[in-house]
């Protein structure tokens, strides 16, 4: 093995409120921050030592224009669920929007509320 993974760090405006976002979706409490939440520069959610998720300002970020456009997404995380329409209704009450392109049936896309996608998918058709 070379390397163990550690982390995603997702570039955004305001890393704390999206880490909110994605640990409200996953579970996963705020590391504590360093500052005052308008001020931090990188925050992290506390999977106790396990692979997590990052977020790090930046001043300026277009959103991707998937699944065609001029800006590709650069990433996007599967998230396994349970349960599609409960996932899809907690996560669209978290501030997600739901793609419009739905390219498959396992599976739905949406986007962070900075533009980043995401997928739902079924826990039995992400190996789970």
């Amino acid at each position: 093995m070379l390397a163990r993974f550690s982390l995603v760090a997702f570039d955004c405006p305001d890393p704390v409120a999206l880490a909110r976002f994605y640990g409200a979706l996953v579970g996963l409490a705020l590391a504590p921050l360093e500052g005052p939440a308008d001020t931090v520069e990188w925050v992290e959610l506390d999977n106790h030592g396990a692979p997590t998720l990052a977020f790090q300002r930046v001043a300026a970020l277009p959103p991707p224009t998937w699944p065609e456009g001029p800006q590709p997404q650069r990433l996007h995380l599967d998230l396994a669920v349970d349960d599609l329409d409960a996932g899809e209704a907690a996560a669209l009450a978290l501030g997600a929007t739901r793609a419009e392109h739905q390219p498959g049936t396992t599976f739905r896309v949406f986007y962070d509320p900075i533009g980043h996608p995401f997928c739902l998918v079924l826990a039995d058709a992400a190996g789970d």
